[in-house]
């Protein structure tokens, strides 16, 4: 098998995060992984990278300014507050607001981003981020143990040079963040091998294609309980064999959530190893740039050992490690047998006993036969910086007020004013539907059905609660009115005094005349509706 340059990218930080005590999601996965593959004498023969990690305004090229900034200062003392009651953000119980959140997606996100512009410097041909894969995030909100789409910002990144690129999910939960993402483009394609039913995220059947120019070029493979790695494979090279075929992506991501296995905690499919690793080779064959990211997977020694030998897939020696697992710091976790395997169980095969497999492949391949023939689009090159940083304009830190008053003022202002023009364009304000709302960034948002990845069932939450939303265009309303019976101004909610009755109207002069200490008017007064 011919050699590939591999970059193989991963922060010594990125196991020390936890979502807590019981919760499924494992971070420290990523590190047991990192030392098995050391242990396997791998690091030698790729090029190791500790990634940039990523700074919130990078993480604003996707998710709106109001989500990474709430990211940027939660921690588990203030979440109930900054989520309203557990109504914004991060909603339910799947996605805790654990300390150093932000950093913990700083260091995932900058590693997909980082083997997007590796892939595009040509700098190596496959890149690997093992601590990436988290496909369920949402612009706006967290979902599925995801924070921040690391995979929307690598995607974006490869744009910059590809003008195609294919994202491949074989994570068993459906890989609705990214096809949100990219469902209206045809510069994304999307193919995502789940399973559906009644299971998270409860998105993912054959009618989902996109829309608009992105008609087509989402790709669903619904999938049910217990497929195994022949029947898995009867699916998938079939169906990317005729992508790759018409679409001729310039970049491909992989999505490797290893929750697919046998024996996953949170899965219910039945793959080997050497199934699941089955599509890297496949894909590795086809000699074009590759992005390797992670993603579910929660049986931690399971999903070290198909990381690893993955990686090695990627080297192209995997027919050259021993199955025996070396010594390392985690080697009783694999025990009893010690070995590099994850064998099938004695589930069903339910996709197979109906018949239900070989329909679901024609409707796909029949949706790709539609596509006539690669698109294209006018390529040109994407600057990486501002004009105003280019021409030496930009004004540096330490230049700015300590209070960064002015900064922040600017940055404000740009996103009202981005809210007020998205309201006035035609559809907006007070047309707006009942389901639509907007975000300060201008972009629309509807309802949608959310469910617990936990329990696999619907969570009813008001998104409504705790967030300001005005019907029309009341921009400058104002409670405070001249009053032309007592010739001063009045607050709305003041009571006249010509309702009052006698009894309260000697007690209200009083009050009226009352001066607070210091002689000042405080915010209080206004409050309580004392006259000014």
């Amino acid at each position: 098998m011919s050699k590939r340059r591999v970059a193989y990218y991963y922060d010594a930080d990125t196991g020390s995060y936890t979502y807590g005590l019981g919760h499924p999601m494992k971070p420290h996965r990523m590190r047991v992984t990192h030392d098995l593959v050391s242990a396997y004498g791998m690091l030698e023969k790729m090029h190791v990278l500790r990634p940039k990690r990523a700074t919130p305004e990078v993480m604003t090229e996707f998710h709106t300014d109001e989500y990474i900034h709430f990211l940027n200062r939660v921690t588990p003392e203030t979440a109930e507050e900054l989520t309203y009651h557990g109504t914004r953000f991060l909603m339910g119980e799947d996605n805790p607001a654990f300390e150093g959140v932000f950093e913990f997606c700083s260091i995932s996100a900058g590693g997909s981003i980082s083997a997007a512009q590796r892939i595009s410097s040509g700098a190596a041909d496959i890149a690997i981020n093992w601590a990436g894969g988290l496909h369920h995030a949402k612009k706006r909100e967290a979902s599925g143990f995801c924070y921040i789409n690391d995979i929307v910002l690598g995607i974006l990144e490869l744009l910059r040079t590809y003008p195609r690129v294919l994202y491949i999910d074989i994570d068993c939960h459906h890989g609705d963040g990214v096809e949100e993402a990219f469902y209206t483009t045809d510069r994304v394609m999307t193919c995502s091998f789940h399973k559906f039913g009644e299971y998270f995220p409860g998105t993912g059947t054959q009618e989902d294609r996109g829309r608009g120019k992105g008609r087509n070029y989402t790709v669903n493979i619904p999938l049910k309980d217990g497929i195994t790695d022949d029947a898995f494979k009867r699916v998938f090279e079939p169906i990317i064999n005729k992508i790759m075929e018409v679409y001729r992506p310039g970049a491909v991501i992989l999505q490797c959530g290893a929750d697919s296995l046998a024996g996953d905690k949170l899965g219910c499919f039945n793959l080997t190893m050497n199934g699941h690793a089955h599509c890297v080779q496949y894909l590795r064959a086809f000699n074009v740039p590759l992005i390797l990211l992670g993603g579910g997977g929660y049986t931690v020694k399971n999903v070290a050992r198909t990381w690893t030998y993955e990686t090695a897939c990627a080297l192209g020696i995997q027919d050259d490690i021993d199955p025996n697992l070396p010594w390392n710091e985690y080697f009783e976790w694999f025990g009893p047998r010690y070995r590099l395997e994850v064998p099938e169980n004695n589930m069903d095969d339910l996709n197979v006993r109906d018949g239900s497999l070989d329909k679901v492949r024609a409707t796909a391949l029949q949706q790709l036969s539609h596509l006539p023939c690669a698109p294209s689009v006018g390529m040109h090159e994407v600057p990486r910086e501002s004009l105003g940083r280019h021409l030496g304009l930009d004004i540096a830190e330490e230049d700015v007020d300590e209070d960064g008053g002015t900064d922040d003022l600017d940055r404000r202002l740009a996103q009202h004013s981005r809210f007020v023009y998205k309201l006035q364009e035609p559809g907006g304000g007070s047309d707006e539907s009942d389901d639509e709302r907007y975000d300060s960034d201008g972009s629309s948002y509807r309802r949608r059905k959310r469910m617990s990845i936990l329990s696999n069932r619907v969570v009813n939450v008001d998104p409504d609660v705790g967030r300001a939303q005005p019907r029309g265009r009341r921009f400058f309303k104002s409670a405070v009115r001249w009053d032309e019976t007592y010739g001063r101004v009045r607050l709305g909610k003041e009571p006249v005094l010509g309702s009052l009755n006698g009894s309260r109207l000697g007690g209200m002069m009083e009050v009226t005349g009352r001066s607070t200490p210091g002689g000042d008017v405080t915010m209080e007064d206004w409050e309580d509706g004392t006259s000014v």
